[in-house]
């Protein structure tokens, strides 16, 4: 498959400050890629870096076969950063034309607001909008241009379920027409939702790279669940919550931790083993990467 952005070895300082430590990574065509990290992990630092806002310190990166600090070569890519500023005395339908106008191959105006959920809204000035509405305008513009890759950071903040769900499925449609997206988020189930790969980036590296199940999977770590009173000493033991006198525990080896729990001769019910959700394998690693440092 084509690789449409590159890293290789790409290291980008602030001062005495590593944002990015030797970050490799590979985007290819058609895929929808998931980035994840705490903050301050590098997540937005890798997207200015592909998208020609930064340069690396040291090392490669590479957009569509050219440069990111190219104009011409950012043609083909759309932007949402976590923060946009839109002039507030424009209209809706004015800043769709402002913005497509920059681009030779625009996409239709009525088809780009519809397919974001703003066709009710294009005579509406931006001033007078709400806080979603301006996040969801600021994702569609991101679409304006037909880009050949989309780099979403953070898109869906501050949108409600509903939102969300209708942003998704725009994002959704432009892939399925053969697009390729990156995005960050602090919503898990949303790159659950969306990604095909998920990459987990942590103090300026990367972490884990891989499918959805196989970035759950290789951590190992299992929810059990179970009814009892109290707890003994367990065995790979993550984290530990009670509700309602049900114990839910996150476990790097849930057959030891069960084995145990039976030698302990404490009485408990209700036993349930299930894989963890990427949320709970995104914790894990992190925590792990914090461990060794």
């Amino acid at each position: 498959m084509t690789v449409l952005a590159r890293a290789v070895e790409a290291t980008r300082r602030y001062g005495e400050v590593v944002a990015l430590d030797r970050v490799s990574l590979e985007i290819r065509a058609g895929e929808i890629v998931g980035l994840l990290g705490p903050n301050g992990a590098g997540k937005s630092t890798l997207i200015n870096l592909f998208v020609g806002l930064r340069r690396p310190s040291s090392g490669l990166v590479e957009l569509l076969g050219g440069s990111p600090a190219d104009p011409l070569v950012r043609r083909g890519i759309g932007v949402t950063p976590q923060e946009t500023g839109l002039p507030e005395a424009l209209r809706v339908g004015e800043i769709v034309d402002l913005v497509s106008a920059h681009f030779p191959d625009a996409a239709g105006k009525a088809e780009l607001l519809a397919r974001f959920g703003l066709e009710d809204l294009a005579k509406r000035q931006i001033g007078g909008l709400s806080g979603g509405q301006k996040r969801r305008l600021a994702v569609a513009l991101a679409f304006a241009g037909n880009p050949r890759m989309v780099f979403l950071d953070e898109p869906t903040t501050g949108l409600d379920v509903e939102a969300r769900r209708a942003l998704w499925d725009g994002v959704k449609a432009y892939h399925e027409s053969g697009g390729t997206v990156l995005l960050t988020s602090h919503y898990l189930e949303e790159i659950e939702a969306l990604a095909e790969r998920v990459v987990v980036v942590g103090r300026g590296r990367v972490l884990a790279d891989d499918t959805v199940r196989a970035v759950r999977d290789m951590v190992g770590v299992r929810r059990v669940s179970l009814v009892a009173d109290r707890l003994p000493e367990l065995p790979g033991l993550i984290s530990s919550d009670r509700e309602d006198g049900r114990f839910h525990l996150l476990t790097s080896d849930s057959d030891e931790l069960v084995v145990e729990l039976v030698r302990s001769g404490v009485p408990f019910s209700g036993l349930e083993i299930r894989p963890s959700s990427l949320e709970e394998a995104f914790l894990a690693i992190t925590e792990k990467e914090s461990a060794h440092v």
